[in-house]
């Protein structure tokens, strides 16, 4: 994975250097000295550059966790304006030579222009163009960052039926490299539009002698290519395109207002002398940064309009971080779990057996009720090897004698006991109007009423069961005389029908497994877990090398692979249209990093067949459960052991609401004292 961006990269590098005979100036000479000492002259410019790049790793985390808790997406709109015309583009142009080129050149250009328009400058040491190049750079990313936030618009190729992403799919590691690296939601604007573009405006504009032509002409000629590119390879929409190019002209014009300010501080000339009087005189730094806040603050004792224009600005961020906060960190806590081991949910209800220090509970909580606590259920004989069940009102445990069932709603007394050994599986299904029992003892499925009474499946005996799941009154499971087929009956209904599971990947996928030390073997290939409904069935299957995700439309008996084939997917749940799973993604065994070594939670709308990321962090998440309100799931947070529940509907805490509304008073004063204030200076300006 890490091999083609090392390989861009230094290409870009080494392209950029060997042009730069092509690009100088024309008065200028090349030598050693400056590759050395341009780093000394211009270390924040550089700085700033790579502070970026950082940035937006960053801000593409929290764009996957807002895009995952809160579904914004302005996809639907770009294309009900647009229609199908980067399609036409696609489809026109189409050809594999073309796609491999212009693949590298979208990547290793971009990396190309944003090093070089930096290097460059820096290099000959012109400072006007460097100055305004960095902060036009710096301010196309700051003005981007609130429409990649609120403003998610997915690429066309994951959009635009008949329409592909080219680039992401070029080959496996591309791909690996590109779904690490992107949410596929940031369209809008394009910064392989804006930033181009606004270094060929600062050259157009700032270039006075025109010193610059060459490469200036050159950026022109980049920019157009690009944004071909990015349209041919199904990752942009004409209006990223344009959004890019507005955000270009607001960032030059925002770098030709703040460059004077602010590299009146940071201009390497003069920070160097200041870190040196930090260092060997802090008493005298101290006094002169003393000395300016003191400044500053008489200045908001009296604020004029510029004061309170900043003032503003900063409750706005105050109010877009609290908003931003809330809603990339909407999974709670269950109440009172310490340590879960296994759970199951319905409708609003989640029973988990916790480990807890005083022994073995079984824990119920109303999910839908405003911090709810958790009951603790009485339950004999309650151990680790214990499990239960969920459905509608019923709670059923199985304790290794007897088989004990609740009512949630009064969980302090036992309904009705059952002997019963300890069952391999234990469900509760639908018949009818009724609620029965399912279970397997020995690998021989048993199905009961609530009194123990055998309800007839069919004339046959079901044995040989390693996998059971029920969805209504169907219950799936699968044969270990067959290990690839799903069967499915429906309670009340004679017949059964079987669905064969297909794994296979791209050859090319297999071809990386196996480079991992890990082969795949689809011939000894067997279905994991399941979960279905009427529509849709998941499972997961394990060929050997890793566990993959397989999704079935019992529709139309189409299924494909619904994760990167490669990872590890466990834990599905399948209900109220989303699919749910965890994986280990993008760990490669050969080289791990310890990011990627934890398990995250995905989930897919399959509605519109999207997925999205639910955590993203060093966390470990796993077993999730789907429920029509919430999602729940487990956590390893170092040593520490939780459920976290996660609302699908987004929504504001106590405090954040109390920020929120003293934040609109604050800027109702402020803007309206602003706005006064604009207007009576200009009204003094005009005055002789």
């Amino acid at each position: 994975m890490q091999s083609v961006y090392l390989t861009w990269m230094i290409s870009a590098l080494a392209l950029g250097v060997i042009l730069l005979p092509v690009f100088k100036p024309p008065w200028a000479k090349l030598s050693l000295p400056p590759f050395v000492d341009f780093f000394r002259r211009y270390w924040v410019h550089i700085l700033i550059v790579f502070a970026i790049y950082n940035a937006k790793d960053v801000l593409d985390q929290v764009d996957r966790l807002l895009m995952a808790s809160t579904g914004l997406d302005m996809t639907p709109y770009i294309w009900a304006i647009e229609g199908n015309l980067v399609l036409w583009v696609q489809e026109t142009f189409e050809a594999d030579w073309l796609t491999t080129a212009l693949t590298h050149f979208y990547v290793a250009g971009f990396m190309f222009i944003c090093y070089v328009s930096v290097f460059y400058f820096a290099y000959f040491d012109d400072r006007w163009l460097a100055d305004r190049v960095t902060l036009s750079i710096a301010w196309v990313y700051i003005l981007a960052v609130p429409f990649y936030l609120f403003f998610n618009v997915r690429v066309t190729g994951d959009t635009i039926p008949g329409m592909e992403t080219l680039a992401y799919t070029l080959t496996p590691e591309i791909a690996d490299w590109f779904r690490r690296i992107d949410p596929f939601t940031n369209g809008m604007p394009s910064l392989h539009i804006g930033i181009p573009f606004a270094v060929w405006l600062c050259l157009t504009r700032f270039d006075d002698d025109r010193r610059w032509n060459r490469y200036r002409l050159t950026v022109f000629a980049y920019t157009l290519l690009t944004a071909f590119t990015i349209i041919y390879l199904g990752i942009h929409w004409f209006l990223d395109i344009i959004g890019g190019m507005l955000i270009a002209g607001a960032a030059v014009s925002m770098a030709d207002r703040t460059s004077n300010g602010w590299w009146k501080f940071f201009d390497e000339r003069t920070m160097n002398a200041r870190i040196v009087t930090v260092l060997t005189r802090p008493g005298q730094a101290w006094a002169w940064f003393s000395g300016r806040i003191s400044q500053e603050f008489k200045q908001y004792r009296s604020p004029t309009s510029r004061e309170t224009g900043r003032m503003a600005v900063a409750i706005l961020i105050v109010v877009a971080a609290v908003i931003t906060w809330d809603l990339t960190h909407r999974s709670l806590p269950a109440g009172g779990v310490e340590a879960p081991e296994s759970a199951a949910v319905s409708d609003e209800w989640l029973a988990t057996l916790d480990n807890q220090t005083e022994g073995v509970s079984l824990l119920l909580q109303n999910l839908s009720a405003a911090d709810a606590a958790s009951y603790k259920v009485d339950v004999p004989g309650l151990s680790l090897d214990s499990t239960h069940a969920l459905q509608n009102d019923l709670l059923v445990v199985a304790n290794g004698t007897a088989l004990l069932m609740y009512d949630v709603h009064q969980p302090e007394q036992v309904l009705r006991t059952l002997s019963l050994s300890q069952p391999e599986h234990l469900l509760l299904c639908e018949l009818a109007s009724s609620m029965v029992l399912v279970y397997t003892l020995d690998g021989v499925l048993e199905v009961t009423d609530l009194e123990g009474t055998p309800v007839l499946v069919s004339d046959e005996v079901h044995e040989g069961i390693e996998q059971l799941t029920c969805s209504g009154s169907e219950i799936a499971y699968v044969n270990g005389a067959r290990p690839m087929e799903v069967t499915v009956l429906q309670l009340g209904v004679r017949g059964e029908v079987g669905y064969t599971i297909n794994a296979s990947a791209p050859v090319e996928e297999d071809e990386i497994l196996a480079s991992w030390g890990t082969p795949v073997d689809m011939e000894n290939a067997t279905v994991q877990s399941m979960a279905f409904d009427r529509e849709y069935l998941a499972v997961t299957v394990n060929v050997s090398a890793t566990d993959r995700l397989v999704l079935y439309n019992r529709t139309t008996a189409e299924q494909w692979l619904a994760s990167n084939p490669k990872y590890h997917v466990s834990d599905i749940s399948l209900d109220h249209g989303i699919l749910a799973w965890s994986v280990r993604d993008h760990l490669n065994p050969l080289s791990p990093q310890e990011k990627y070594l934890d398990r995250e939670i995905y989930f897919t709308e399959l509605a519109t067949n999207t997925s999205f990321v639910l955590t993203s962090d060093y966390k470990d998440q796993w077993g999730p459960l789907v429920l029509e309100h919430q999602l729940v799931y487990f956590e390893m947070d170092d040593d520490t052991m939780s459920m976290r529940v996660h609302a699908w509907e987004p929504e504001l805490r106590l405090y954040s609401s109390l920020v929120l509304q003293a934040g609109v008073l604050a800027a109702f004063v402020v803007v309206a004292w602003n706005m006064w204030q604009r207007q009576s200076e200009r009204r003094l300006s005009r005055q002789p």
